[in-house]
């Protein structure tokens, strides 16, 4: 049995999502105890319950322990089978976080997986918005071999969420390992700047013109598409995401959120400040995309590199846990301002 002390490292949410993922491929039953310890509201919330029930449901685990507010929790898996599974969180609890924590299952499922995941948020703060996993995550994974894709039905956002997202996945074996040493040249940045509801007050384009204006003044030219949603007249909102990719295959994203008293042409610079961050370094990835890439390069055959310009808690929390589960080698090795992760073959 997998013994893992949710207390470890960041002691967040990213240890109970890869502990299930890695026991469901495994086939290994897994106590995980102190859960979420560091946080505010330790324990199980209603966005890691039902991604821990929905992974249970892909793999056909027993699962106890498994209530608001657990700190301790036992996951038995059985077959990845796969198939039609749906999820609902009823909160504004992130939908990508819940994707995040089955789609390494659905990678390894014996059939291919329609999710449908219902009432939770799209964009919702501390989680990468929904386009951020369709045009940046999912785009890097195609590349190891994994192919899925996601479709929004309904934007959701804090603090009802009501969002709807479909997630289809094909079974794809063996991951093939990602190769990003070299950085290369960024040419154009596209984007996708979203407003639901919020069409009366030109939100999507404000927050597109403003992140379009500051790229320019550095030299960047941008691309983004506007749209104005009405899937979902019960949560106005909005987000905008931001992505280039080199002529090397290195792909950097951002994305930001819109808030109460927060403006859309700050939603538009904060996007764009973020990418532009990471252009000015040398990495390879953003510095989310290095965290959450950890588990599949993990799985993945040979050996895997990338760059990212930051060693967060998260990106260091998931290299331990891959090690200590899978019993691989990454490493992050500092070199000059960057990190160099590096999985051994």
């Amino acid at each position: 049995m997998l013994e893992i002390d949710g207390s470890e490292k960041s002691g967040s949410g990213t240890i109970l999502r890869i502990s299930v993922a890695l026991a469901g491929i495994l086939g290994e039953a897994l106590h995980i105890y102190n859960i979420r310890k560091k946080r505010s509201r330790p324990g199980l919330r209603p966005q890691h319950l039902e991604a821990v029930l929905t992974a249970a449901r892909i793999c056909n685990a027993e699962v106890k322990g498994a209530e608001i507010g657990s700190m301790e929790l036992w996951f038995e898996p059985g077959e990845i089978e796969g198939g039609s599974v749906k999820a609902e969180i009823g909160t504004a609890g992130s939908i990508s976080m819940l994707i995040m924590t089955v789609l390494p299952l659905c990678a390894h499922a014996k059939n291919p997986v329609h999710l449908h995941i219902e009432r939770g948020g799209t964009d919702v703060s501390h989680a990468p918005t929904i386009n951020y996993m369709k045009y940046v995550f999912l785009p890097v994974l195609r590349r190891m071999g994994l192919d899925a894709e996601i479709t929004v039905r309904r934007y959701g956002y804090y603090p009802r969420g009501m969002g709807e997202v479909i997630l289809e996945t094909k079974p794809c074996g063996r991951l093939k390992p990602l190769m990003l040493r070299e950085r290369g040249r960024f040419g154009v940045i596209n984007g996708i700047s979203v407003c639901t509801f919020l069409a009366n007050r030109r939100v999507a384009e404000r927050q597109a013109k403003a992140a379009e204006r500051l790229l320019r003044s550095r030299g960047y030219e941008a691309e983004i598409r506007v749209v104005n949603d009405f899937s979902n007249p019960l949560q106005k909102g909005s987000s905008l995401v931001l992505w280039s990719e080199s002529d090397r295959g290195a792909i950097l994203g951002s994305d930001a959120i819109g808030e109460i008293r927060k403006t859309s042409e700050a939603v538009g610079r904060e996007a764009a400040e973020k990418i532009l961050v990471e252009l000015g370094s040398e990495a390879t990835v953003d510095v989310h995309l290095a965290d959450m890439l950890i588990p599949y390069i993990a799985l993945a055959d040979g050996e895997s590199t990338y760059v990212s310009r930051s060693m967060t808690d998260h990106l260091e929390t998931n290299i331990w846990l891959a090690n200590k589960i899978l019993n691989v080698d990454i490493q992050a090795v500092k070199r000059g301002d960057v990190y160099v992760i590096t999985k051994k073959g």
